[in-house]
């Protein structure tokens, strides 16, 4: 019978598992999230305390493309710095150009703030003129006569004949009567805004046939008289600050004798225009 002595000594670990151990480190991901979940709150809450209501309202409209035409912009001081399209009494005077405020990896400046105020503004003086939010200062005759565009320089009016509906009175620079009605209405929705304007009158071709061949002192002789329209209605004479006759040389139609290039286009210059 053998001894016991030669058997091999087998030593069996038990591996302990305690509850509260560090769980792969999730944890440490998850109160991460947390403290900038918090900061970012807190980073919302001073931006909220440090802005007007009028720079709040700008802001939002810069970064909803999704809303076309907001009735209520503004937030910049300056030129349509408006808190309302229709409020002609009160304009926000509020924020500072040039002061820069650090969002994320961005630097807003108040001027980025002023220029997309400024943009809206723009939207909202076109969208009162053609309707586009219900209403309209125009009659659906005097429409018809206007397309407007948005641009680098401005808001463009532009104003052209129709057949049997003209802008002046055969090849001269007097207005009809529509288009006195016409410039009276401009005149009473540009007081809503302070910008600087710019007239600029085009013609359509007329025959080289004939011995006075007028187009250059016409079509600045056209703007001239809406210069004068828009100035006996109320409008300030000293916002307007350019006034340019083209003569034939922009045409809007390739056909040059046609009706359609006669016409005059008033534009509200931009603040850094």
């Amino acid at each position: 019978m053998s001894d016991g002595s030669n058997r091999p000594i087998i030593i069996k670990r038990k591996k302990v598992v305690g509850g509260d151990g560090h769980h792969g480190g999730a944890w440490k991901v998850a109160y991460a999230d947390f403290v900038t979940a918090m900061m970012a709150f807190f980073m919302l809450m001073w931006l909220l305390n440090a802005t007007t209501e009028q720079q709040r309202s700008g802001i939002a409209d810069y970064f909803t493309p999704t809303i076309p035409i907001n009735r209520i912009s503004g937030g910049g001081d300056g030129a349509m710095g408006g808190s309302d399209i229709f409020s002609t009494d009160t304009l926000a005077q509020t924020g500072t150009a040039g002061v820069a405020e650090k969002q994320g990896d961005q630097v807003v400046t108040a001027n980025d703030v002023d220029a997309a105020a400024e943009a809206a503004a723009l939207e909202d003086l076109e969208a009162a003129l053609l309707g586009l939010g219900g209403e309209t200062m125009l009659d659906d005759n005097m429409l018809r006569h206007i397309v407007t565009r948005l641009t680098d320089e401005g808001l463009v009016i532009e104003l052209f004949d129709i057949e049997g509906a003209p802008l002046f009175e055969g090849d001269t620079a007097t207005p009809t009567q529509m288009t006195k009605e016409l410039a009276a209405l401009l005149a009473r929705i540009l007081q809503v805004v302070d910008n600087d304007l710019a007239l600029d009158g085009h013609v359509r071709s007329a025959s080289i046939l004939r011995i006075d061949y007028p187009v250059w002192d016409l079509s600045t002789d056209r703007a001239a008289a809406m210069r004068q329209l828009l100035v006996g209605n109320g409008t300030d004479a000293n916002r307007v600050v350019r006034q340019t006759g083209h003569a034939d040389q922009s045409l809007t139609d390739p056909n040059p004798k046609a009706l359609r290039n006669n016409r005059v286009e008033l534009v509200v210059l931009r603040s850094d225009q």
